[in-house]
This record gives C-alpha cells, sequence and structure tokens, in this order.
C-alpha cells in the first residue's frame, strides 16, 4: 500500500520562483519581439536610415525599466535560489539554477562581450558616412540577438520545468509507513 508524503514549500518560495520566471519570461519576449520584429524592419532599411534607427534604439532601450528586468531577471534567479536552499537536493532547484547561470553568461556576459561593442560602433557613424562595414555589423548585431532570443527562451523553459516538476513532486508516493 502507499501513502503520500508531500514536499511542502512556504509562500515566499513559491512567490520567488514565479517572480524569476516571469522575468525570464518578460526578457524572453523582449528579445523574441526585437528580433523577429524589429530586425526584419531593420533589415530593409538603407544604411542612414538603419544607422539612425538602430542608434535611436540603443540609446532609448538605456532606461531604469529596462535595466531592472535585464539585471533583475538573475538577480530574481538568485534570490530564489536563496530563499529554495533547503530544497537543494530537488531536481527544481538545480534547473533554476542552471536558467540563471545560462542566463548571466548567455545573456548579460554575452550582451557585454558582443552586442555592446557592436552598439557602441553603430551609435559612433555618422549616417552620410557609413563605413563599409556597416551591413555586416547590422547582420553580426541580428545574429548576435538571435542568440540571446534562444539563451533567454531556454533559461525561460528551465525554469517553468522547474515549476512543473515541483508542482509534480509536491505529493509523491512513498512506501506504507514511511515519510
Amino acid at each position: 500500500m502507499q501513502t503520500y508524503s508531500k514536499l511542502t514549500f512556504t509562500m515566499l518560495e513559491n512567490t520567488s520562483l514565479a517572480i524569476s520566471i516571469l522575468m525570464f519570461g518578460i526578457m524572453a519576449g523582449f528579445f523574441w519581439t526585437y528580433t523577429f520584429n524589429v530586425n526584419l524592419a531593420t533589415a530593409q532599411l538603407d544604411g542612414a536610415t538603419y544607422a539612425r534607427v538602430q542608434s535611436l534604439f540603443n540609446v532609448n532601450v538605456r532606461h531604469a525599466m529596462f535595466f531592472s528586468f535585464f539585471f533583475g531577471s538573475a538577480g530574481a534567479a538568485i534570490l530564489a535560489l536563496i530563499l529554495n536552499y533547503k530544497h537543494y537536493a530537488s531536481p527544481s532547484f538545480w534547473l533554476l539554477a542552471a536558467a540563471a547561470v545560462l542566463y548571466i553568461f548567455g545573456i548579460i556576459v554575452f550582451t557585454k562581450v558582443v552586442n555592446l561593442p557592436l552598439n557602441y560602433y553603430t551609435e559612433s557613424w555618422k549616417p552620410e558616412l557609413l563605413p563599409s562595414d556597416w551591413e555586416a555589423t547590422r547582420q553580426s548585431w541580428n545574429e548576435a540577438n538571435a542568440w540571446r532570443v534562444l539563451i533567454s527562451i531556454l533559461a525561460f523553459a528551465l525554469s517553468l520545468t522547474a515549476l512543473l516538476l515541483r508542482s509534480l513532486t509536491a505529493c509523491k508516493p512513498t512506501a506504507y509507513g514511511q515519510k
């Protein structure tokens, strides 16, 4: 005969995981929208217009709301890991840890190393006198952003899977009489 042993999670533990998932999802949506809408539109622009528009996007994305989600996604995941540390042996804990590491290195570090130098380069252009590599630079930036789409979706999927596993293991069968 089987009985059921409940793994219990506090409201704070569950809320921290939910906030982390939400933030990963928002950033995945941001990168997705940019790649599959904005980049497709800017790929059709002539060089001078592209230089102006891309520079405006780069400058105007630097605001508190963007930064709170861009960096806050990693912070929320780390906070959720700290608050859920007593569940460190569970697969859901390690899925969230993987999502956090993936986001930190695949989004934050990658952006600093790849996208930001391309942004600064694009912002230095004079639209009337573009460098000869402007199209290659646009393509490199678009490819780098596509990479951020993949990584952010993976982080989101890992964190959602953590929630799913948590819900499935909240009540698991044990041998009769064991707890």
